[in-house]
């Protein structure tokens, strides 16, 4: 934000340079109008050509070839489009150049002095890295944070949802994650990574079991990248106003109609109106979902263990009809405000979930990997109609595939059409 902040300063003072050059003032209409219309343009393009990701921090020449490219795409665009509208026929020719030179030429200075500024301060780690020792030895950069695995209770144990919590905290605000490990335990660190959302990577010579996807460094010796996380900083930025446009907008215009059905459960039985059940969320951290309560108090099934069935004689009457129209899900925008949940994504489990009578993540190793984007209050597998009890394994397999499938192929134009579709089987046969 920074850097962008910087960028659009550097623009405006190259503007108001040229307009002083020539009227004697910093802001003359022509090219105050200019420095207007520049401005978001360029914007855009360079947070879409990378001009603000993570690689220009590491390297300054790289996040200023960038901004120069998208600099030069929006004057070249400006240019062409003013020239078939005719527009801006009576302005300075001095003022415009001098403001478009002098904004190639504060850009990449102010981009250098922030580039010195900031591997100052940090002392030349941009990121945040950590390494975590399995049983094993390893050469730790002095920048890097190291952690032993058996001291902090870690393991790789894709049975262990609690041990996946505290893998979750401990990673929580990283940006690189290296595992050292024995040659044994790297496959089963590759799949605990995978789901993270994080650039996770094994230290190994063996390339094949763990399914890399790339190939770093760190003190000199190999590394594999075997997760990256999803989404861009861009894209994840874009999700999340996708989130809160929906959702803060949908509490306000529901209110009343939540208030009618907080009344009505109190009024049906006793208990609290919310019930919170703990479900595995992005990067494998558990969260508290919030949901109406359909159930008698004493027979609510925290754990998750007990799939609802048709005619269960654990649902009150108010229970039992906003679980068919879905209205029992609503509170579910409250995650979505606090950013423990989407609007769209993969739907969060119970701990004890099963498919016929294995675990969810006993079916499937995959399963992890549907965590590494926040769960959502829909998703891909629910409008493609796969709901309700999992009875059997190919239960949960449909769902999990939809779920890889939308994690692949996101992108918020995708999330609309889920969000509209959604429509249409908020009351569903299998919703009871």
């Amino acid at each position: 934000m920074l850097l962008l902040t910087l960028d659009g300063t550097a623009v405006l003072t190259a503007f108001g340079i040229g307009s002083l050059l020539r009227f004697g003032n910093l802001s003359s209409q022509s090219a105050f109008d200019m420095a207007v219309v520049t401005l978001p343009v360029f914007l855009g393009v360079a947070l879409n050509s990378g001009a603000y990701s993570i690689d220009v921090l590491r390297a300054n020449r790289v996040g200023i070839a960038r901004a120069s490219s998208s600099l030069g795409f929006t004057f070249c665009s400006l240019l062409l489009l003013f020239y078939y509208l005719r527009v801006l026929q009576d302005v300075s020719r001095l003022a415009i150049g001098a403001g478009m030179i002098g904004s190639f030429v504060l850009v990449a200075a102010f981009r250098t002095l922030f580039s010195f500024v900031v591997h100052y301060a940090v002392d030349g780690a941009v990121t945040s890295e950590l390494v975590i020792l399995d049983e094993v030895s390893f050469p730790v950069p002095a920048t890097a944070k190291v952690i032993d695995a058996a001291a902090n209770g870690l393991r790789p144990d894709l049975r262990d949802p609690m041990m996946l919590d505290r893998l979750a905290k401990r990673i929580r605000g990283i940006d690189r994650v290296v595992i050292a490990c024995r040659a044994e335990a790297q496959r089963p660190w590759a799949m605990l990574l995978k789901g993270a959302n994080i650039q996770g990577e094994i230290v190994t010579t063996e390339f094949d079991a763990v399914g890399a996807i790339g190939i770093r460094e760190l003190g000199g010796r190999t590394t594999l990248l075997v997760a990256s996380g999803p989404l861009s900083l861009r894209n994840r930025m874009v999700k999340r106003a996708f989130d809160l446009l929906f959702a803060v907008p949908a509490l306000i215009l529901l209110a009343p109609m939540l208030l009618f059905v907080a009344f009505a459960i109190r009024f049906d039985s006793k208990g609290p109106v919310f019930f919170r059940q703990m479900r595995v969320g992005r990067g494998n951290e558990l969260f508290a979902v919030y949901k109406f309560r359909s159930m008698l108090v004493d027979q609510c099934d925290e754990a998750g263990s007990l799939s609802t069935q048709r005619d269960d004689s654990r649902i009150t009457r108010v229970g039992a009809f906003i679980r068919k129209t879905s209205i029992d899900e609503l509170p579910q925008l409250l995650n979505v405000l606090f950013g423990s949940m989407s609007i769209v994504g993969p739907r969060p489990h119970a701990l004890g979930s099963l498919a016929g009578q294995q675990l969810f993540w006993d079916v499937d190793e995959r399963y992890w990997h549907r965590h590494a984007l926040k769960p959502g209050i829909t998703g891909l597998a629910q409008v493609r109609g796969f709901r309700g009890a999992t009875y059997r394994r190919d239960d949960l397999m449909r769902r999990l595939q939809a779920d890889l499938e939308y994690i692949a192929g996101w992108s918020v134009w995708r999330d609309f059409k889920i969000l509209v579709s959604t429509a249409t089987v908020v009351i569903h046969k299998n919703a009871y």
